[in-house]
């Protein structure tokens, strides 16, 4: 069965895209730690992120640097925090959050953003890439 993020992938379910190639997709987290919290994925369906080939994890990676450095811009924060778990979601993504406080990289404390919100964030984001 599809994961949700390949259903977004696939344009099965609407997010706020920030960034897209071939390959990977970044888009907002609907549920964030701190307003501009983005997720980066792989478009191939992977679950566990050590599982992607070599070259499919460094481009990750890579990909994921050149989005986080667009929402530390975009995004007043001291810094931009990274983080995989992966137990949420079977597909392997990067967690991206504008950090001010260590309280900030805890997934108990959410931010709540509405739609024009969430819009303007992703395109502020993406102005930077």
């Amino acid at each position: 069965m599809a994961s949700i993020f390949t259903k977004i992938i696939s344009g099965e379910i609407p997010c706020y895209k920030v960034a897209e190639t071939e390959d990977y997709l970044a888009f907002l987290d609907i549920n964030p730690n701190a307003k501009g919290h983005t997720l980066c994925i792989p478009k191939a369906e992977v679950d566990k992120i050590f599982d992607l080939e070599e070259v499919a994890f460094h481009g990750l990676m890579a990909f994921s640097r050149q989005v986080a450095i667009a929402v530390e811009k975009a995004v007043p924060c001291k810094r931009v925090g990274m983080t995989v778990i992966g137990l949420e979601v079977p597909h392997a993504h990067v967690h991206l959050i504008p950090l001010n406080t260590m309280e900030d990289a805890r997934f108990i404390n959410k931010t709540k953003l509405d739609r024009e919100e969430f819009e303007a964030i992703a395109a502020r984001i993406a102005s930077f890439l």
